[in-house]
């Protein structure tokens, strides 16, 4: 399996594309909505994970691994570490509102 000039180019360019986009998405997000998008965020790296794991057992499977069992690795570890950072954050400002509102109840 050989990678074209064509594919490497298109690869590129959606990656660059999906950059930008990414950016600009993230940057138009007003502060109260945070939370919520954190949480998609945290569904969009548990399915990252997957397609790591699939990839990884893919490169695994194919006889000569090599690079490409070493990227799928790579790829969940900081997936995993992306999705569990993510759900801790989520948490704790989850915490923190639910202080909030604990302490106007008792005033």
């Amino acid at each position: 399996m050989s990678l074209t000039i064509a594919a490497l180019i298109g690869s590129i360019t959606i990656f660059i594309l999906a950059i930008y986009l990414g950016f600009e998405l993230i940057s138009k997000v007003p502060a109260t909505l945070h939370t919520p998008l954190m949480s998609g965020a945290n569904a969009i790296s548990g399915i990252t994970v997957v397609g790591a794991l699939l990839a990884s057992n893919v490169a695994f499977n194919s006889g000569s691994p090599g690079i490409a069992a070493w990227l799928g690795f790579i790829a969940i570890v900081l997936a995993t570490i992306n999705c569990v950072g993510g759900f801790m954050v989520t948490n704790r400002m989850l915490e923190m509102i639910a202080g909030k509102r604990r302490k106007k109840e008792v005033a």
